[in-house]
């Protein structure tokens, strides 16, 4: 910031000596309004300029420092006839960027052209609205969740300007009454939340006193990096707008812990740098409303509308302090009849170019990549044409979706440092033919009439395979593999349900002391084990021999070793427990003559479930 101090001070001494010869211009009177009531720093000029000199003058010079035209997003002149009541119609004159000579350097120069000549003598009223981004400076550039933010501007109480001003004044209007610090100079005071500079007389060309004005702005400085705004036309009836947003909070930086606890207290205190709403300005009928994020739908929103407008205010899922993001999507659908026309044989679509959302300030405005607004028209669409009112880049794609065949041409337009004066009305012509729109029905009903002729034909068709064949008789044998396999799986599971009865006869004696009862679970489950032992032997006799269960009769065959050798260590632990009671042994005996049968059996029965497991996915 010094060094722009040095600049101004350097530059006011010599920009007198290279005055440009349409000095002969005069501004008799120039009232300029700052507003710093938001993040986006808007000026408003009204200049009175008189020509004191003998040509016809086409054109008004207007000189903004270069590290504020880098910054410069919105620009509009002005004028209008006539004094006071009586003044005619406002006009709106082109404004573009020159390089006359004798300009320094460090200016960028803006030409106005007028819509008639100025005679000699003859004066005109210009009013100028800039609106510049990013302009507000954080100071502190960090701050804590509990501390106000408070940011620096940087501007010249002279209006810097390649002509002589007669009188001038300047008013600085802040968002609450809370100055850290001004600049003060001659006729300087400060009333409320407003700082005036003025008047000043008799001022020279490229006059400049630079004033820093040091105050709290707790405002949401919501930026968008990136958007997303993709536009499509249906012309069965709707306009489909998706809008993908890259959002920052571009205030002060937070710094330290943040505590929810607190903001939730006294999120006024604890929190006034943040901001947790934002409400976006739908266009009238809008339906079909939803707003969500990578995560999914977002249900912290509220939609109301009337006949002019429709509101949707959304909450992120968290508070955003300075420096922190989100990503999120909003999507609604309109009529279609209030935003597509008809002229010359034309159709042409007519809506708003910039974000809805409130005093957001967009730094690319795009579609598939970062800053493009893109238009979807329908298949079919030729001669597209496309009127901005302001400059854009455009350039045009094509777009596959369901049902194309050629696909869908889509109108491509970018623009960086969008800001909320961008919101305006462009247009999108085209030619459409009716009969296009009878394309995508007539493929739906051709290929349902496509499918059914199939069904029809498939259900006519023997399309089994011979049972004679190699083919079919080796998937019969493998099916009956299978089958027997999940049989001696069955088996084996029953046989595991007779240990668990076994195990739990021991539990039993262990409380109630019935020897009795306990011998009579075991002679049950040899009974049992004998049993199971019939069913299995001719199912392993056929797996052994099949040479399609070739590769699964190993883990079978393993399998059932393993269960036989858990039934012996079964019995041989539950006779040992019941003669320990019968002895009337201690606790201490019964587990150091049961302890090497219980090791291998829980071995047994984890290599018995994993064979289970194995076989069972052959």
């Amino acid at each position: 910031m010094g060094s722009r101090f040095a600049f101004f001070f350097l530059f006011s001494s010599i920009a007198i000596l290279s005055t440009p010869a349409s000095s002969d211009l005069i501004i008799s009177k120039l009232d300029r309004r700052i507003d710093l009531t938001s993040h986006i720093v808007r000026v408003a000029s009204t200049l009175k300029v008189e020509n004191a000199g003998p040509a016809v003058v086409s054109e008004v010079l207007l000189t903004i420092p270069n590290y504020q035209a880098k910054n410069l997003a919105y620009l509009l002149a002005s004028s209008y006839e006539g004094k006071g009541k009586t003044k005619g119609p406002t006009i709106s004159l082109p404004v573009e960027v020159v390089h006359p000579k004798g300009m320094p350097l460090d200016l960028t120069t803006y030409s106005i052209s007028l819509s008639k000549g100025l005679e000699k003598g003859e004066s005109l009223t210009l009013d100028v609205f800039a609106a510049f981004s990013h302009s507000l400076q954080p100071f502190p550039e960090e701050i804590t969740q509990a501390d106000i933010q408070l940011v620096l501007f940087q501007d010249s109480a002279f209006y810097l300007s390649p002509y002589q001003v007669t009188a001038q004044s300047l008013s600085v209007r802040l968002p609450s009454a809370r100055v850290e610090s001004y600049t003060k100079l001659q006729n300087t005071k400060l009333v409320e939340s407003e700082i005036k500079y003025g008047p000043y007389e008799n001022l020279p060309p490229f006059s400049y006193n630079s004033i820093v004005v040091h105050f709290e702005n707790n405002r949401p400085f919501a930026v968008a990096h990136e958007l997303v705004r993709e536009i499509e036309i249906s012309h069965w009836g709707s306009v489909q707008i998706n809008e993908h947003y890259n959002l920052i909070h571009g205030g002060a930086r937070n710094k330290g812990g943040f505590s929810r606890i607190e903001y939730q207290g006294r999120p006024n205190i604890r929190g006034a740098s943040s901001f947790r709403r934002l409400v976006a300005r739908l266009p009238p009928r809008a339906h079909s409303v939803y707003y969500r994020d990578e995560i999914g739908n977002i249900s912290t929103s509220s939609l109301w509308g009337d006949s002019r407008q429709t509101e949707l205010e959304i909450e992120p899922r968290f508070p955003m302090f300075g420096g922190w993001k989100t990503s999120f999507t909003i999507g609604y659908g309109l009529p279609l009849q209030d935003f597509l026309f008809e002229s010359e044989g034309k159709r042409f679509l007519n809506i708003s170019f910039g974000c809805p959302i409130d005093e957001v300030v967009v730094d690319n405005l795009f579609v598939k990549a970062s800053n493009l607004t893109q238009v979807v028209l329908p298949e079919g669409s030729k001669e597209i044409s496309v009127s901005v009112p302001f400059s854009t880049k455009q350039w045009q794609e094509i777009k596959h979706s369901h049902l194309d065949i050629v696909g869908r041409p889509v109108v491509v337009l970018q623009k960086t440092k969008v800001v909320p004066e961008h919101n305006l009305h462009f247009q999108v012509y085209y030619k459409f033919n009716n009969l296009a729109l009878l394309q995508e029905p007539l493929m739906l009903i051709f290929g349902f009439f496509i499918f059914f002729v199939a069904c029809i034909v498939y259900m006519h068709t023997d399309m089994s395979i011979s049972k004679s064949s190699a083919s079919y008789l080796a998937k019969l044998q493998w099916d009956e593999v299978q089958a027997t396999v999940q049989q001696v799986l069955s088996i084996i599971n029953r046989c595991l349900t007779v240990h668990d009865k076994l195990e739990a006869s021991l539990h039993d004696l262990s409380r109630n002391g019935d020897v009795q009862a306990c011998k009579a679970v075991r002679k049950a489950a040899d009974a049992l084990f004998k049993e199971y032992a019939k069913e299995l032997k001719p199912l392993l006799g056929f797996l052994q021999s099949s040479p399609q269960a070739a590769h699964v009769w190993p883990k079978v065959d393993e399998l059932v070793a393993k269960e036989k050798e858990m039934q012996e260590r079964s019995m041989l632990k539950h006779s040992s427990v019941v003669e320990c009671y019968e002895k009337k042994s201690g606790g201490r005996d019964v587990e150091n003559r049961v302890a090497s049968h219980q090791a291998k059996l829980t071995a047994l029965r984890h290599e018995v479930d994993d064979l289970l497991e194995v076989i069972d996915e052959i």
